[in-house]
């Protein structure tokens, strides 16, 4: 049961001037009112001395838990562990690799037009066998975001064995309680909510970054391609935005072969946090064979047309990949031979060789194609 303390504080408790003001907030206090203060609270102690009674407490109160840890640990090596030692250590790399694997077997038998949020919630339900310590959740917006998969029971105070949160409308709540759940360990957390609303979890998201925890933000709507709710909800700032936070990977699939391999990557960095931009529309698969490597670690990567003899590159992300697709069909028709380049991750393109960025790039012309507000 949880437990609210509420601490009634002054701020600058005991300085004579400044007690109760702003002025203590982001400033020193000065010399006059440090003396004021140590008068005020009868406090004679040098500073950065501690006195040896409040060491010697502060120590007891460390040593409380330590019969507490040993009879924990005593349980822990008499017990077989392994399911929650295999939780903690939180790798499942092997088992996740083969389940994504499969799946992406099963698209290259039988390709799907689908929303990249659908094929997310056919990537989840593939990993979740592989992958038990999968925490999901969305905020109130789990029908939308795609984010429950198949089984998956709804944790509650009466079923904490369930594998799936509903936050309610409270996007930065989630977001906190996500770091929270990674850094205690054992679970890896996920939450959806509508790309826009990524401005209300951005603190977290950046707590994410800061502390490299691995939490994935599954991100839908991702474009003005969201439909009826018009501009309060078309994303187009935001994946500029994203991609300004250091250590934070930003994923935009084009298809469902890169939807799961997003899922990969993202659950495989383990000291950071994934950002999975999604589409709400249905989106044409391009990823047609040879899909035994995971193309979207490399962030960046040829699709269409050749590596050489090649007059302009167009590179795109999301539901771009298509229209660029498009386009170098219409350029071959007056002659102009034209390379597509998907562009799932740039924060995982930025690391590669500088010869694999080359070749995917080319040295002539590029055009880059995403949807989303142009950056100066």
């Amino acid at each position: 049961r949880p437990s609210l303390i509420r601490c009634r504080t002054v701020i600058g408790y005991g300085a004579p001037k400044k007690a109760g003001t702003s002025g203590v907030h982001g400033a020193p206090l000065g010399g006059e009112e440090i003396e004021g203060t140590r008068a005020a609270l009868g406090w004679a102690h040098a500073p950065f001395e501690i006195p040896a009674k409040i060491a010697d407490d502060w120590r007891l109160v460390g040593s409380r838990g330590s019969a507490a840890r040993h009879a924990w640990q005593d349980r822990h090596a008499a017990a077989d562990t392994s399911a929650f030692d295999a939780a903690m250590a939180g790798d499942f790399d092997a088992a996740i690799e083969a389940a994504i694997q499969g799946w992406k077997a099963s698209l290259e038998a039988e390709p799907q037009k689908i929303a990249t949020r659908v094929a997310s919630q056919k990537a989840i339900e593939a990993i979740l066998p592989a992958c038990p310590a999968l925490l999901g959740g969305s905020a109130d917006l789990t029908g939308s975001n795609n984010t429950r998969g198949g089984g998956q029971e709804i944790f509650s105070k009466d079923n904490q064995a369930g594998t799936y949160v509903h936050y309610g409308v409270r996007e930065h709540g989630m977001a906190a309680a996500m770091n929270g759940i990674a850094l205690h360990g054992g679970a890896i957390p996920y939450g959806g909510t509508f790309l826009v609303f990524t401005d209300y979890c951005r603190p977290s998201i950046r707590l994410s970054a800061l502390m490299r925890q691995r939490v994935i933000y599954v991100m839908t709507h991702d474009s003005i391609g969201l439909g009826e709710d018009g501009p309060t909800h078309q994303p187009v700032e935001h994946l500029a935005a994203l991609r300004c936070i250091p250590n934070l990977l930003v994923f935009r699939p084009g298809d469902a072969v890169e939807t799961a391999e997003a899922w990969q990557c993202a659950l495989s960095a383990k000291d950071a946090p994934s950002v999975l931009a999604l589409s709400r529309q249905g989106l044409e698969q391009f990823r047609l064979s040879n899909l035994s490597e995971n193309m979207t670690a490399r962030g960046a990567y040829i699709v269409a047309g050749g590596e050489d003899d090649r007059q302009v590159t167009l590179m795109a992300s999301g539901s771009e990949v298509g229209v660029a697709i498009a386009a170098r069909d219409l350029l071959a028709s007056d002659g102009i031979a034209a390379t597509v380049v998907s562009v799932p991750c740039l924060e995982l393109f930025s690391q590669q060789d500088a010869g694999w960025r080359a070749k995917v790039l080319g040295s002539g012309p590029r055009v880059a194609v995403e949807a989303a507000l142009r950056q100066p």
